[in-house]
């Protein structure tokens, strides 16, 4: 590392000591105590007492928060689940907080059951320190122009979401009231439903299916095998609206099972039990496989008949905005939300009279979703290279390839 005069290339622990947070009870995290708690990804409520003074910098040390950079200032609870870090000398706590950004902690975390940092994992590492007026103009600048580029940022996250409520009221109004402005209209009969075109029938989803439905299987780790059938895990499911295969197992199987479980194009799996209330009832369309796929016992299948309604535009309709809040809606609330069979069978469908119709409302929402799909990937990738030149910024700051004078 070549450094500037007066820099010196150093350790971190010659002019930061590092140590873990303290362990603080749920209970004691309120909402309205006097001092705030930090965890790993930052403030999360607060407490009556607190066991730091700052300003201090804290590095996120767990999970998925593991190399998260904050600064807290006055009197604060840091929790175990972050490194809090002292300064040894004349030290801007700010730009200490941009160095380690840039230092990428978590690329030292321990692999183990929950990947984590520790002082050993951290304290040789060697930066270059400046001089304190240099530290802290080099903060000065960069929460400057790190403030306006995230602000950028969440403008563009803002408008994507303002995408995807756009595109969520398109399938609605497409699976709800048709494609036709002109159609006459009548009532449901169902509340959340509302007026519906004269020529639909609202028809509850046992009548649309063939074969009813059908629970996953349970497979134990010993039927797990490198020779057997792909086993679609709900994870591997619901990665998009559209499930076309790509799973991490395998498992041992018979005729019977294949027979009985395997996949179709135009088939659902449904997820029956979800540890996140939002995921119950979640829906994915399968699509053309290239070999048997069987599924796991989270999940229900269901086969749509063909004759009586579009695959895609059921797919379509179980992604509006009222099929979620009807799912939702008949969801058991307990330890693991979910819901049954039963339920599900009895959900109420709004169906075209005609097959023809339900396919041309599927074009139709398709090409709404090819064109929000266009525009949400240039945003995304708009985000991408703001965040790849707000790392490179904090880089040529700390390390002192950037003229603050003439940036």
């Amino acid at each position: 590392m070549t450094v500037l005069q007066g820099w010196q290339e150093l350790p971190l622990n010659r002019f930061v000591r590092m140590k873990s947070g303290d362990f603080i009870g749920a209970d004691e995290v309120e909402s309205d105590g006097e001092y705030r708690v930090y965890g790993g990804n930052g403030p999360r409520g607060f407490t009556d007492h607190f066991n730091t003074v700052g300003p201090i910098v804290l590095v996120g040390r767990q999970g998925a928060h593991c190399g998260n950079v904050h600064v807290a200032y006055g009197k604060v609870w840091i929790s175990e689940h972050a490194l809090r870090c002292f300064p040894q000398k004349e030290l801007d706590a700010r730009w200490l907080a941009y160095a380690l950004q840039d230092m990428n902690l978590n690329q030292h975390s321990v692999s183990a059951a929950q990947p984590g940092l520790s002082v050993d994992n951290l304290k040789h590492l060697r930066t270059a320190l400046p001089p304190y007026k240099t530290q802290r103009r080099i903060a000065e600048f960069l929460d400057v122009k790190t403030a306006q580029i995230d602000a950028l940022i969440e403008k563009k996250r803002a408008l994507l979401d303002r995408l995807a409520e756009k595109h969520q009221a398109l399938i609605t109004h497409a699976v709800t009231k048709g494609l036709d402005p002109h159609a006459p209209m009548k009532d449901s009969g169902i509340d959340w439903l509302g007026e519906i075109p004269a020529h639909w029938e609202v028809k509850r989803l046992r009548y649309l299916l063939d074969g009813g439905t059908l629970n996953g299987l349970y497979k134990s780790k010993e039927q797990f095998s490198d020779d057997g059938s792909p086993f679609v895990q709900m994870g591997e499911a619901f990665r998009s609206v559209v499930f076309v295969g790509g799973t991490k197992d395998r498992v041992a199987t018979d005729s019977n099972e294949l027979e009985r479980w395997s996949l179709k194009e135009g088939d659902f799996l449904i997820a029956r039990r979800s540890l996140v209330f939002d995921g119950s009832g979640k829906s994915v369309r399968i699509g053309a496989l290239a070999e048997n796929h069987l599924f796991e016992s989270s999940m229900i299948r269901i086969r749509p008949c063909p004759a009586k309604v579009a695959s895609q535009f059921l797919s379509y309709y179980f992604q509006s905005s009222v099929a979620r809040a009807m799912f939702l809606a008949i969801t058991k609330q307990v330890t693991i939300s979910g819901i049954d069979s039963q339920q599900l069978k009895d959900i109420d469908v709004p169906v075209p009279e005609t097959r023809e119709e339900s396919e041309k409302i599927a074009d139709f929402c398709n090409e709404q979703q090819s064109s929000i799909d266009d525009v949400a990937t240039q945003i995304i990738s708009s985000i991408s290279s703001l965040v790849e030149y707000r790392s490179a910024l904090i880089n040529a700051a700390v390390t002192g390839q950037l003229d603050l004078e003439a940036a």
